[in-house]
């Protein structure tokens, strides 16, 4: 039987590819290959910017109201297609159902902000600067944009940036994840049926091929990317190397610290959700925490290990299970890697996801890993894991476990748990990290602010959507105006205003 080929999606309907290279789409939960996505070669690169390149003049044309009723009525198919979405998003990255209507809702916050754009894209106005002259700003589309995705959020990291750069008047080139790639065509059909213009968003399968084309095609404007730090750093740099606006999104190893006031119950209940949701593959799940004195470790570890052991592992299309499979073969492999990794260093293994029951079914299975007794020196603290492996590392001071946070490579989240709102404003203030949470473990802010890390964790200017989105998916023009009442003599000197 002829396994399905994902399309390419092309002035606003589905394209079948030029390419003759394919890469396998697996499902997670049963390690089946389900489909086959092309990966782009010269043609279809070619016809894909060519389409949005001309769909974008008359887009940024159109009122930005007329486009906010677009985004609307593209929010509400989403919203009555998310029981459909979420299933697919499911079956092919992984993570439960409730975790995938979750991402969706969040990607749909900023849809839902960016139907705002009649406003957020309003200049300033100065009357009168000087005598008869008046000075105001406008924001303009840039044209046509590329956004990069990754796997671990084929709905809501898309929709972080085609919400703003829509609103703004832009086209889009969408190249999700290889891995999980039908979500991002499904997004964009919902987009034509309410009334997006054909080439307005496209969607275009590949590898590195595709992504180096999109970084240095002259057509496109400004590439979004999220994913990790080296191609993060590939892309911004080739991005910047042939003029093009970049925000460029790398990896993470969030921290939690533990003060001794905490409440460990609370604590506890949201370790288990930062660091074992989605099965760890999210760019803000918390991998380490790091917890001040002995006692307070000895009783979080405690509450922590029943837990950890209690994990339901399985199916994420059934109800009921708190983790899904990991998405590849080689990515649950690289984990386990890790795992053995971090024993052999001595750190100590308190549970082991190896051993759990719903590795011995079909799919790429992992339990949830703890770890105590974890140093600074171990791979397993230095990188980022990207899966269920939690670390405890244990210090003496709360300066100690800020040192630890801000000399960390990675700066994209962190957060606090304490009950002391003086040690958390002062932690808040002196932290060297993008996005803190104050007994909140995962701090990604709502649509309305920016999301975005420090250090080696993101690349670029601007942050993803609140106005920083809107920032970075428009140009501002400054005009200044003088209507005619009499004749001047002409002025040789330096224009300066009185």
């Amino acid at each position: 039987m002829t396994r399905p080929q994902i399309s390419h999606v092309r002035a606003g309907v589905r394209h079948n590819a030029h390419t003759t290279r394919w890469s396998p789409v697996y499902n997670p939960s049963t390690g089946d290959v389900a489909a086959d996505v092309p990966l782009a070669d010269a043609v279809d690169i070619e016809a894909c910017i060519a389409d949005a390149a001309a769909a974008a003049p008359a887009w940024g044309a159109r009122s930005a109201l007329d486009r906010a009723r677009v985004l609307l009525r593209w929010r509400e198919l989403c919203i009555a297609h998310t029981e459909e979405l979420a299933a697919g998003i499911s079956r092919e990255h992984g993570k439960v159902l409730a975790d995938a209507r979750g991402e969706l809702q969040r990607g749909l916050e900023v849809v839902e902000f960016a139907t705002g754009i009649p406003h957020l894209m309003k200049g300033e106005f100065s009357d009168t600067v000087a005598r008869g002259i008046d000075m105001y700003s406008m924001r303009q589309p840039l044209g046509v944009t590329a956004a990069i995705t990754p796997f671990n959020f084929p709905a809501m990291v898309p929709m972080w940036m085609l919400g703003p750069a829509l609103a703004c008047g832009n086209a889009v080139i969408l190249k999700p994840s290889e891995r999980n790639p039908s979500t991002a065509v499904r997004l964009a059909e919902l987009f034509v049926e309410a009334g997006g213009p054909p080439g307005v968003l496209n969607v275009l399968h590949g590898d590195a091929e595709a992504v180096n084309a999109l970084c240095s095609d002259p057509r496109i404007q400004a590439v979004s990317f999220v994913g990790s730090t080296p191609i993060a750093q590939h892309v911004y740099e080739t991005s910047a190397r042939h003029g093009k606006r970049v925000q460029a999104m790398g990896g993470a190893k969030n921290h939690l610290v533990v003060l001794p006031d905490a409440d460990l119950d609370m604590t506890t209940t949201s370790l288990m959700g930062a660091a074992y949701g989605s099965a760890g593959e999210r760019c803000m799940a918390i991998s380490v925490a790091v917890v001040v004195g002995d006692a307070t470790a000895d009783a979080l570890v405690t509450r922590l290990t029943d837990q950890v052991r209690a994990l339901k592992v399985g199916d994420p299309l059934i109800d009921g299970h708190d983790m899904g499979p990991l998405v590849t073969a080689v990515h649950r492999d690289r984990i386990a890697g890790y795992i053995e990794d971090g024993a052999r260093a001595g750190a100590t293994l308190v549970v082991d996801g190896r051993t759990h029951t719903a590795t011995t079914q079909k799919g790429f299975y992992l339990g949830g890993t703890l770890f105590d007794h974890v140093t600074a020196d171990m791979s397993i603290y230095r990188e980022e894991i990207f899966g269920p492996v939690l670390c405890i590392v244990r210090v003496q001071s709360a300066d100690e476990a800020l040192e630890l946070c801000n000399t960390h490579q990675y700066g994209n989240g962190v957060a606090i748990f304490t009950r002391s709102g003086g040690a958390a404003r002062e932690f808040a203030h002196r932290v060297q990290c993008g996005m803190v949470g104050i007994n909140v473990p995962i701090p990604v802010p709502m649509a309305f602010y920016s999301f975005g890390g420090w250090k080696a964790s993101a690349f670029g200017d601007h942050n993803q959507h609140g106005m920083d989105g809107v920032r970075f998916y428009t140009r501002v023009k400054t005009v200044t105006t003088r209507w005619p009442s009499g004749a001047d003599a002409a002025s040789f000197t330096m224009p300066v205003l009185r």
